[in-house]
């Protein structure tokens, strides 16, 4: 895509700080630094979001995450753990429609990232789960 600016990261239009890349994926650092090392991994195929994917590619891109993850461990003690985020639709705060997984180091409790689960564990029973559980079921082969 001509206006997309991970593709133009990609294609070295617009500079970034790469951290690892191949012909599958380019993974560079995110300019907002949530957290020190704070990493995009992009395919470099454009996709607007994981509905767009294909097996193929959703097997090369994701495979990578690990080793892309534990070299960003391993590159700081004080690392104690990481989420792995992947935003897809604006409703779920993606905000650069071309896909892309955060990989955010976590250095503690107070590190300036939070994530909020609300709990509506009583507003469900075991019959609304089981519906819930079988409309995705009934798609799982579209």
């Amino acid at each position: 895509m001509t206006d997309c600016i991970f593709c133009k990261i990609i294609n070295n239009e617009i500079p970034s700080v790469t951290v690892y890349e191949d012909d599958v994926v380019k993974a560079f650092l995110d300019i907002s630094q949530v957290t020190p090392g704070h990493t995009l991994v992009v395919p470099k195929k454009h996709v607007p979001d994981i509905f767009a994917y294909d097996p193929e590619l959703a097997a090369a891109v994701f495979s990578r995450i690990p080793k892309i993850a534990k070299a960003i461990k391993a590159s700081d003690p004080k690392i104690q753990g990481m989420n792995i985020m992947n935003n897809n639709g604006e409703v779920a705060y993606q905000s650069v429609f071309h896909s892309h997984i955060h990989l955010l180091p976590r250095y503690g409790t107070d590190d300036d990232f939070s994530i909020h689960f609300g709990d509506h564990t009583d507003q469900y029973d075991n019959a609304q789960l089981e519906a819930i559980a079988q409309r995705i079921r009934d798609k799982v082969g579209d």
